[in-house]
């Protein structure tokens, strides 16, 4: 069994549209911009999860949650995809080609700028996470 490590104080730090669950657990869960029964899949097993709308400060909410707790290692990116902000394909750019001068790389989404992020926050995301992507479903 993998060591456990606990997470920053006051976890999650940042508030949003979410719920928690086992902060031991290894999965957090985006809906975009679908609401399922985020309660439903906490109870399941996961760590975190909720809805992320746009593609700036969604993205940045839930980068400083998921890199605050070590335990997550794993994000699934579920549910429809929010038209215009398009903050999944986003989420999927940065994981893959990071930020440069403050956008994501890559990201077709309205305004893809993250401006309260560091570099440090972006790399650990990356390294940290297994990003798993089954946008538009929503079962």
């Amino acid at each position: 069994m993998a060591d456990k490590k606990s997470p920053a104080s006051g976890w999650p730090i940042i508030q949003g549209d979410y719920q928690t669950g086992d902060a031991n657990s290894p999965v957090a869960v985006i809906t975009m911009g679908s609401h399922l029964d985020e309660a439903g899949i906490c109870a399941a097993g996961a760590a975190l999860a909720g809805s992320c709308k746009t593609e700036n400060l969604g993205i940045e909410k839930v980068v400083a949650n998921v890199i605050s707790n070590p335990n997550i290692r794993f994000v699934l990116l579920c549910g429809t995809e929010v038209k215009g902000h398009l903050s999944g394909q986003s989420i999927d750019a940065m994981h893959k080609n990071g930020v440069e001068g403050g956008k994501i790389v890559g990201s077709t989404g309205a305004i893809p700028f993250l401006e309260n992020l560091t570099a440090e926050h972006i790399k650990r995301f990356q390294e940290q996470i297994e990003l798993v992507n089954i946008m538009e479903t929503e079962d």
